[in-house]
């Protein structure tokens, strides 16, 4: 960031911070003067093991490690830092907390600390700290990482997901964008098959982007898990409903999306095979940064653009929460908490979020005016995710039941059952329903 750019961005952090929109705080800059704010004393020989996902940005992981390197370089605190794919960091977590021994941090998913609450290490005066200084947190940190009244994990950003989409091919198809509607978003997906420029969007066990994708099909026709109760109501004419559209737009996409992972769509659509899919930003980042001159006509051609909303009338997204957990088994939960606090402030948050080109977005108010939202249009549609997203669970509280039907992809599974045609609406819904049971005990 230039020195201008700097001096700006101060500025403008400043003045969202202190917005009432916000909620008040002040958005210190550097970090540096804040370490006396907030001090812990790290265990002597203090070492730490972070288990992570692995990066679908670059410069995600890049950064990621040169702040861990800064940290240690200040700190003198070494940290191995262990990449996994997405859907081996939740089982790998559960293990560790279930025999007591593993990575001291866990930078995971969505609601699994509600999974072992009494196994993690109360952060809540870290995070209250990062909140005031940094313009508050977001609603939907709140219910990720909150506990009752404390704050079992410092949430690390929201990986967006938004409709990713080729602008020839669909003007091509005869539409200016993507339509505002549901329905209208069948009748483009329709048309794109027609031209043979298809859509595809994950039905397989993918973290990121079947719970996002399936989640919306559910929620835009009214349909949910569980009401405000608690109490399953996922047998109803809505998820019918919502069960029908999928069959109807799962006929429009390529063959073999019911096996997709977090990574398929985005070898598809780089590939040629797909002109719109569901994803963060990683497809546009990946052909932006390549030296091919395809993919860098792909990466002109690429566009972003909110999921359309449904009968039900207004937004209904679901997008992947990741946050940094401690678990009490560490030696070092002293070592562990500053690592935390280093890699959420200013010096350190702001260019990693720039250098994944908002691959993960804000939980932090004060973060929305990093100039890389607006420096690339492109970015700005995953700017706002953690203020319209919805929690998985919805419209129910979080706990170890929405956790666990998130973990064994019961949504996921019944929409899949039905495009697939194993089962008919009706059966799958009761089949859902009864899985749900399992967890939220009547």
């Amino acid at each position: 960031m230039s020195d201008s750019k700097r001096r700006d961005f101060l500025k403008a952090t400043a003045g969202v911070a202190a917005g009432a929109a916000l909620g008040g705080g002040s958005a210190l800059w550097p970090a540096d003067s804040a370490a006396a704010e907030y001090k812990l004393t790290p265990e002597k020989g203090a070492k730490l093991r972070l288990l992570r996902w692995k990066r679908f940005v670059e410069g995600d992981e890049k950064l990621w490690m040169e702040n861990t390197k800064k940290f240690t370089e200040k700190t003198g605190i070494p940290v191995q830092v262990d990449n996994e794919s997405w859907e081996d960091v939740r089982p790998k977590a559960a293990v560790a907390a279930n025999i007591g021994s593993g990575p001291d941090l866990i930078l995971g998913w969505l609601d699994d600390p509600f999974q072992y609450t009494d196994k993690l290490v109360d952060v809540t005066d870290l995070a209250n700290y990062l909140g005031a200084k940094y313009g508050g947190w977001y609603d939907i940190c709140r219910t990720y990482g909150m506990h009752g009244k404390r704050w079992m994990s410092i949430p690390v950003g929201i990986v967006g997901n938004a409709i990713v989409y080729r602008d020839s091919h669909v003007k091509a198809a005869g539409f200016d964008g993507i339509p505002k509607d549901s329905a209208g978003f069948l009748k483009l997906c329709q048309a794109l098959k027609a031209k043979g420029t298809p859509a595809g969007f994950a039905f397989g066990h993918a973290v990121g982007d079947g719970n996002a994708w399936c989640n919306w099909l559910l929620w835009q026709q009214g349909g949910k898990l569980v009401d405000a109760h608690n109490n399953v109501v996922i047998n109803s004419p809505e998820t019918i409903a919502a069960l029908e559209y999928a069959k109807e737009i799962y006929e429009t996409f390529i063959p073999g999306t019911l096996s997709w992972g977090d990574p398929s769509n985005n070898k598809a659509f780089l590939g040629g095979q797909i002109s719109l899919t569901a994803n963060g930003i990683s497809i546009y980042y990946v052909a932006k940064q390549s030296p091919d001159p395809q993919m860098k006509a792909m990466a002109e051609d690429i566009q972003h653009a909110r999921f359309p909303i449904g009968p039900v009338g207004k937004p209904t997204e679901f997008n992947l929460f990741t946050q940094m957990m401690i678990f009490k088994y560490s030696k070092y939960p002293n070592a562990a908490r500053e690592y935390l606090r280093f890699m959420m402030e200013g010096d350190q948050y702001n260019p990693w979020m720039k250098a994944a080109i908002g691959y993960v977005s804000q939980p932090l108010k004060a973060y929305a005016a990093n100039p890389m939202w607006t420096d690339d249009p492109k970015a700005t549609p995953y700017r706002d995710d953690a203020a319209v997203t919805l929690s998985d669970g919805y419209a129910g509280t979080l706990g170890y039941a929405s956790a666990a039907v998130m973990a064994d992809y019961v949504v996921v599974d019944m929409f899949a059952s039905v495009v697939s045609g194993a089962k008919s609406p009706k059966d799958a819904a009761a089949l859902a329903e009864k899985q749900a049971l399992r967890y939220y005990k009547v």
